[in-house]
């Protein structure tokens, strides 16, 4: 199974060598350049149907778990108890990682002083234990250690994750607070629309991409989010509602040794299917920070919430 052994042997894909020369038997893919307003038609032997296999189950985490503040200390806590302070995004009885924090504070376990950013449309640590400039180290389970430069406050927690919020350069943060900065003016410039300038799809037989590409709300997964909430694989529904490609999701509980998943995957665009080594992933996220440097990580596109990011990009590779 592809996804298993993407999730296990992810860390093996240390160098572009790899990840270029992946799936190359086939030669070089062609590339399609679909401009705005321009209509694509489909081409003969693609499958147009688009499909959705598996159904979502109880995903509400209920597990006792832990966060590690570095230099502060090791905390206990029951996310049934937990609350989001992102009640535009989460409902009831989902959260993110920056909840967990708040969760702890309000306890009187933590010192911690935070406000809301509308500028960057996100919340932001202004001290935790006395000390300033926080970030987190998180992966799910199954999972290892990866750079993200993901909202905190838009990072789904779910059971069996590995949590640490640790200190980070104060340039590194405005780094990415700057590419925050720039999504909200885009989103401002378009009046509320998410309109990404470049999706690109990197398959095993052709590369298609597309500009200003308006990425609309399917509420694929809304177990977890408010109706209206925007993710990284409305990307996929989007276009395909357009008519430029179609797709199969599938629903996974658990992966190999990941037992907590709980999410939908591609497995195919168009004529490529997932199979063996190989299949798709994706990342999103500013130029700046572009594949492992922080946009490339295990959250599932279904779960990731979107603002307004200067690309979305959804690539084939063999492992």
């Amino acid at each position: 199974m592809f996804i298993q052994r993407y999730l296990l042997l992810m860390l093996l894909l240390v160098s572009i060598v790899l990840f270029s020369a992946g799936c190359s038997d086939e030669g070089q893919a062609e590339e399609a350049v679909v401009p705005e307003d321009e209509e694509l038609e489909a081409e003969d032997g693609i499958d147009d149907e688009n499909r959705v296999f598996g159904e979502v189950s109880d995903t509400a985490a209920a597990m006792s778990s832990e966060l590690d503040i570095e230099n502060v200390g090791t905390f206990i806590f029951n996310p049934e108890n937990v609350e989001t302070v992102r009640d535009d995004i989460f409902k009831d009885g989902y959260f993110s990682i920056f909840d967990v924090l708040v969760h702890l504070e309000q306890g009187g376990q933590i010192e911690m002083d935070y406000h809301f950013d509308q500028e960057m449309n996100t919340y932001v640590i202004d001290t935790l234990g006395g000390q300033e400039n926080w970030w987190y180290d998180a992966y799910y389970d199954g999972g290892w250690r990866e750079r993200s430069v993901f909202r905190m406050d838009l990072y789904p927690y779910k059971d069996e994750m590995t949590l640490r919020f640790v200190r980070a350069s104060e340039e590194y943060l405005e780094s990415v607070y700057e590419t925050y900065r720039d999504e909200l003016s885009r989103l401002n410039e378009n009046e509320g629309k998410v309109i990404v300038p470049e999706v690109i799809i990197e398959g095993k037989n052709e590369t298609l991409t597309f500009e200003n590409v308006e990425i609309k709300a399917h509420n694929l997964r809304d177990d977890m989010f408010q109706p209206g909430v925007v993710t990284a694989i409305d990307t996929i529904l989007s276009l395909a509602d357009a008519g430029y490609i179609s797709y199969d999701l599938q629903w996974y509980e658990s992966i190999g040794t990941a037992g907590v998943v709980k999410s939908y995957w591609v497995n195919r665009i168009n004529d490529d299917v997932s199979e063996g080594r190989c299949g798709f992933v994706y990342e999103a996220g500013d130029e700046a920070f572009f594949f492992f440097r922080g946009n490339h990580n295990h959250i599932p596109s279904d779960v990731r919430v979107i603002t307004s990011p200067q690309y979305v990009k959804y690539f084939w590779i063999c492992i």
